[in-house]
Parts: structure tokens; sequence; C-alpha cells
């Protein structure tokens, strides 16, 4: 039995293998080829992603350049927290520091904190609000009806 002549329902029994392996062969081309669509699908949607990221760093990176200006800070530390540059007294020359460093710090004066004073009752604090007067009003007790 030859397969070249061998004939199945009138057709030859190697044209049917070659129309077997035809659509074999589209089909697999076709999977691939939509595979490979969504996958370049995925791909274009992390590269949108992506950008979109470095869009974000960039504005971030010019909030923090924006934030970090020099003139800015000392503005705010003059208005917010009445600091001011250093005057010309409180400079120290190379000859001075050796001297500096044996004294060391300076001293700070005890300041009263303000869970103290409320306890002690020795007056207000600086920054700290008085208490509210003492109007305590009269506490009434109700009274439960036993159910039997």
């Amino acid at each position: 039995m030859n397969p070249f002549t061998h004939r199945v329902r009138g057709f030859k029994l190697i044209d049917l293998i070659g129309v077997a392996l035809l659509v074999t062969v589209i089909v697999g081309v076709y999977l691939a080829k939509t595979i490979a669509g969504r996958e370049r699908s995925d791909l274009a949607k992390i590269e949108r992603q992506i950008d979109g990221e470095k869009a974000r760093i960039r504005l971030l990176q010019a909030e923090v350049a924006h934030l970090e200006q020099p003139g800015r800070i000392e503005r705010l530390s003059t208005s917010y927290l009445g600091l001011k540059p250093v005057s010309v007294k409180n400079e120290a020359s190379i000859d001075q520091l050796a001297e500096l460093a044996r004294e060391g710090p300076p001293k700070a004066a005890a300041a009263p904190s303000a869970v103290a004073a409320l306890v002690d009752g020795s007056g207000s604090v600086a920054g700290v609000p008085p208490p509210p007067p003492g109007t305590a009003a009269d506490v009434q007790l109700a009274e439960v009806a036993k159910t039997q």
C-alpha cells in the first residue's frame, strides 16, 4: 500500500495530511498573533504607566525644589519662628573658638513646664491657655426602679 496513491473517500491520503498540516499551521499562527497582540497592549499600558510615574516624579522634584528655596525658608523662619540672621556680636573669631569650647554651651534658663505650673497653681505659662474656671455642676444620680 503506497501512501501516495492510497485513496480515502476519493481523496489521496497525502492530500488529507497536507490539508491537516496547513490547518494546524494556520491555527498556530493565529494564536501566536493573538497572544502577541495581547502582550503588545499590556506592554503599551505599562509604558503609559511608566510615563505617568515619570511625570509625577518630575512634578514632585519641581515641588521639592520650590519648597527648598533658601529665600522661601528664610521668609518662613522669619514670619513663623521669629528667627533672624546672626548678628555680628554673636559671631566668634578663630581665636575665640578654643575658649568657647572650654566654657561649653550657654546655660539655658529653666523654663517651668506647663504641667508643673498648672499643678502648683503658680500661674500661667506663656503659650499655654489658662484652665477654665472651676464651675462644677451638681451631679445628680438617677435612681433605677427595681422591676420585679
